[in-house]
């Protein structure tokens, strides 16, 4: 297991690009099943969960080419669906959650799909209830062996339906659609998620030679096609790595510019930083934050304290709430975080208290943070992350304190982020993986 080693308390200055996003490239990737023709993908992160799925997809048969930094290509013409039952697959897609996608579009273009009950992170239930449940409605027999542990889906031919999604997953809807596009039929998906790497994969299939329309709202309308061509497409900046960016700057009191963030699919991202006192500043499709000594947190119109959640897009990601939990414990005022859809995700508060942040674990689901309004630094300590996004709070924790911390389990990290040392160190950052 490795390790990070930070000497906290320096202030960082510079330009640093996001990479591709995470959860969007783990959708797109699964899509190139879908066709025998070459697809060719841009800005995809060198991060470990995205090169499990290729390294996946090359074990399937899939012929995977790297033609530059972040751009593949791909063609699926020899599919080895056997593979599916061999214990080489049940152990790969058990290390990696984002393998559930593959389902669907195997299932609609194979008619089988099998998959070993995903991994990552121990964040509370994740269940997958609406992947199968969307599978069945289209025509597909479903089975669960409790024993092994393992999926299995199979249909002759799937049949376009009505489907009302219990809930607004992003993984459920995506393995729907991608198993819709080449159904028998018009498919409508309503209470259909909608975050902005949903759309990029409506868009991308649709430029395959799928019909999807209602792209961008949570109700979907897809007309079978009986077969999808290759494509080019481009993966967008990581939301999630440009809020830990605005959290870093405020919280180590840096001047940093993001560059290239694609400002229009960051929803109320920048919004909910503001609301903490950050100040921020859009300049052309760059976000520049200013070096601040303090910020205060806003209170509701009749002075009641504030309250952050997270919710379904267009409301605001889950992933981010662990940023604004570790950058309010800085701030002059106090805040309810309120994590909905993960109860396990706040634990790691243990961790920041250890550090001398003043936070009120009230449940699973709660947290009342009371700003330290830079009085008193947070001091370095030995910790273990637990999930991607609370090791990168951590790290933003540790990056801001008083001497040295060091964060083991850093692979947790290196899911989700690309090299973030190095990039971070180039804005004067000290971290030493040791």
């Amino acid at each position: 297991m490795g390790a990070f080693e930070i000497h906290g308390g320096k202030k960082l200055k510079g330009e640093v690009v996001p990479q591709g996003a995470k959860n969007e490239a783990l959708q797109i990737l699964c899509a190139v099943l879908l066709t025998g023709d070459e697809v060719i993908i841009e800005n995809i992160p060198n991060i470990i969960d995205v090169n499990k799925l290729i390294n996946l997809l090359q074990a399937l048969g899939v012929k995977v080419q790297k033609l530059d930094k972040g751009k593949y290509s791909f063609k699926a013409d020899n599919v080895n669906v056997e593979y599916l039952i061999s214990d080489d697959f049940k152990k790969r897609g058990a290390g990696l959650r984002g393998s559930i996608m593959i389902l669907g579009p195997l299932l609609a273009r194979f008619g089988k799909g099998y998959m070993p009950k995903p991994g990552g992170d121990k964040i509370g239930r994740r269940r997958l209830d609406t992947h199968f449940i969307g599978f069945q409605k289209l025509g597909a027999k479903f089975n669960y062996d409790s024993d092994n542990s393992f999926y299995k889906a199979e249909a002759q031919k799937l049949k376009g339906c009505y489907i009302h999604l219990d809930e607004a997953s992003v993984t459920g809807t995506a393995n729907v659609v991608m198993a819709s596009v080449l159904a028998e039929g018009e498919t409508t998906i309503y209470n259909a998620a909608c975050e902005p790497y949903l759309q990029q994969l409506c868009k991308m299939l649709n430029s395959m030679g799928a019909k999807i329309s209602g792209i961008g709202s949570n109700l979907l309308k897809i007309e079978g096609v009986e077969k999808l061509k290759g494509c080019k497409h481009k993966v967008l900046p990581d939301m999630i790595e440009i809020g830990s960016f605005i959290g870093l700057a405020a919280m180590t009191q840096s001047e940093i510019t993001i560059k290239n963030v694609s400002w229009e699919n960051l929803g109320i991202i920048p919004e909910v930083f503001r609301k903490l006192g950050i100040k921020l500043e859009r300049r052309e499709d760059d976000i520049f934050i200013p070096a601040q000594k303090s910020y205060e947190i806003e209170t509701f119109i009749d002075g009641s304290i504030m309250t952050i959640a997270d919710a379904p897009w267009p409301g605001f990601t889950p992933d981010l709430l662990s940023i604004i939990l570790v950058v309010a414990t800085q701030a002059r005022g106090s805040v309810l975080i309120h994590q909905k859809m993960f109860e396990s995700r706040l634990f790691f508060v243990d961790k920041l208290i250890d550090m001398g942040a003043q936070i009120i674990l009230c449940d699973p689901h709660r947290a009342t943070v009371i700003g330290l309004d830079r009085k008193s630094d947070l001091r370095g300590i030995s910790m273990t992350s637990p999930d991607i996004r609370a090791g990168v709070s951590l790290l933003i924790a540790a990056l801001s304190a008083t001497g040295k911390s060091v964060i083991h389990n850093i692979e947790q990290i290196d899911r989700g982020y690309e090299d973030i040392d190095i990039r971070l160190n180039n804005l004067g950052a000290d971290i030493r993986r040791v």
